[in-house]
């Protein structure tokens, strides 16, 4: 799934939840931000988590701005079913961290909103 702004690669053979990830996505970050994501495995997760962040284990979410109008969210859908967390809330996490929120109140407020209005 694709349009100009926004793609959607999956490669894990998971069937991926009916969520309205685009109009999210537009709603948090804006129709021109140009997005990418993308739903991995955990081999993938443990190798982005460790070279990144240092941290030698696979991840529900991991979000990376590349600059302040494009990005990239990479989601383990084995590890958030294992954390008891929805694919859409790990997506809109993510994309509050690519805005700039950082872990707290001013943050799970969105979270709570923004699962309300797409109902994920």
């Amino acid at each position: 799934m694709a349009n100009d702004n926004f793609t959607i690669t999956n490669r894990t053979k998971s069937t991926l939840p009916r969520v309205p990830f685009a109009n999210i996505k537009d709603s948090v970050l804006g129709k021109s931000y140009e997005l990418s994501l993308v739903f991995i495995g955990e081999t993938t997760s443990r190798k982005l988590n460790k070279q990144y962040r240092q941290k030698d284990k696979a991840t529900n979410v991991l979000s990376f701005p590349l600059d302040k109008k494009s990005g990239e969210i990479f989601i383990t859908p084995s590890v958030a079913k294992k954390e008891g967390h929805s694919v859409g809330f790990l997506f809109i996490h993510g994309l509050l961290h690519l805005k700039g929120l950082e872990h707290g109140d001013t943050m799970e407020r969105a979270e709570i909103k923004l699962r309300k209005i797409f109902n994920v």
